[in-house]
């Protein structure tokens, strides 16, 4: 537990300095080969866990010291410590004695005794220090920034509680069922006969009771199934796609949404990725199941570094955005993000969407997607351009009959993260 503490501090520390958790995890676990399975869950877990409750962790600690610390580090290992004293997982004095045990890594006289009287403190006044939070403090009661907490209650009046709560649970585990394979009630059934529990969504989509390693999932290996949130297996289907229809999919990486096109349908499809490690993972999610596209590395805001003249029928416009919609799994967003990060992102898809518009063909579609609930990058990005583009059409969405969207904007919720879509026409 002492190496998992340590690890999982560093790991917070580093995403409050602005590193990506993912990234930061893997660094540490190729520096740290030794770490066993367990280990390294959970490290995975405690990392996660603390980002998620950060404001409120950070209230509660503050209320326990004294002065402010000032060693960073040794603050993320508290935080770390009291998260795992909230979920009470294992003895609550293991938890104690371990993370002080940790403390000896600052070499200060000192720390091992406060470590060791935050903790216990925090054990016997519980129940009063979270009821010592004050109301008023959105950071501490809903874990996110205030410039995002305000953001969304303008935007959201009735919805923008509920979805920052929606942002603060553990994600569910989604598959896709490859219907080139089977249909998805008999994959359904194959997961019922190996005492999987699940339940259908409607489509393709089959969420899973309790999640557990890809590994384990029927079918997986042999590409009968992709692990895919409810809410992005909204775009294949969107694009009314027929068979030898000429298709791009634009940041296209790591492929989730590549594959779901042709699964759909036999298209000539064009995965383009600017990051070229990135479009090596769509390439291997489209050998895992046995699917071809032609893969290239290039820039969706200039085309006439890829673009060979040929219009495509069919554009999926994927584009860069503030990921404010999936932060349930990528927890780091919160704190990673600033208010200015929302106007950087908007001006990338002001340049990204105009250069696809003109390698669209006279009648075809594009959709636009993202990942994100914020306005700017959403239906005020698409009302924009349609005002700059006479040829352009937006069509009405089938799907927004879901109870958790409107006007092509799914809400995070239960059955899955938050999503814009918006369909164009090329008149």
């Amino acid at each position: 537990m002492q190496i998992a503490q340590q690890l999982a501090a560093e790991a917070v520390h580093q995403v409050l300095t602005g590193r990506n958790l993912g990234v930061t995890l893997d660094a540490m676990f190729s520096r740290q080969r030794s770490l066993t399975p367990q280990q390294r869950g959970m490290t995975q877990d405690l990392s996660y866990g603390c980002l998620r409750q950060y404001g409120q962790l950070q209230a509660l600690l503050n209320q326990l010291l004294q002065k402010p610390l000032q060693d960073e580090r040794l603050r993320c290992l508290l935080l770390v410590a009291i998260y795992q004293l909230q979920q009470a997982r294992a003895a609550s004095h293991t938890i104690v004695d371990q993370a002080v045990q940790a403390s000896a890594q600052f070499k200060k006289p000192w720390v091992k005794g406060l470590t060791n009287a935050v903790l216990r403190n925090f054990l016997r006044q519980q129940d009063a220090l979270v009821k010592n939070i004050d109301p008023t403090d959105d950071v501490a009661r809903y874990s996110y920034p205030q410039w995002w907490v305000n953001k969304l209650r303008h935007q959201y009046p009735q919805e923008w509680e509920a979805m920052l709560l929606a942002g603060n649970q553990h994600p569910p585990m989604t598959l896709r069922v490859n219907r080139r394979h089977l249909s998805v009630e008999a994959y359904s059934q194959q997961l019922a006969d190996a005492g999987i529990a699940a339940s259908l969504l409607g489509g393709s989509a089959v969420t899973l009771t309790q999640p557990i390693p890809v590994e384990r999932i029927p079918g997986f290996l042999e590409g009968d199934v992709s692990v895919q949130d409810a809410g992005a297996q909204w775009a294949a289907p969107l694009l009314d796609l027929a068979p030898g229809m000429r298709v791009l999919d634009a940041c296209c990486a790591p492929g989730g949404k590549t594959s779901h096109i042709l699964e759909l349908a036999d298209v000539d499809l064009v995965a383009m990725d600017s990051d070229a490690g990135r479009l090596r993972r769509t390439e291997e999610n489209l050998q895992r199941l046995k699917l071809k596209a032609q893969l290239v590395t290039g820039d969706a805001a200039d085309a006439s570094g890829w673009w060979d003249g040929r219009p495509f029928e069919r554009i999926l416009a994927d584009v860069p955005c503030t990921a404010s919609g999936i932060v349930r799994r990528h927890v780091d967003i919160k704190w990673l993000r600033r208010e200015a990060d929302v106007a950087s992102f908007v001006r990338q898809q002001a340049l990204i969407l105009p250069q696809l518009w003109q390698c669209l063909a006279k009648g075809g579609k594009l959709l636009y997607a993202t990942c994100s609930v914020f306005h700017e990058e959403n239906q005020q990005q698409i009302d924009r351009f349609l005002q700059q583009h006479a040829d352009a059409k937006q069509l009405p969405l089938s799907q927004d009959a879901s109870p958790h969207a409107r006007h092509g904007q799914l809400y995070p919720c239960a059955a899955h993260d938050g999503f814009f879509y918006a369909l164009l026409q090329k008149n």
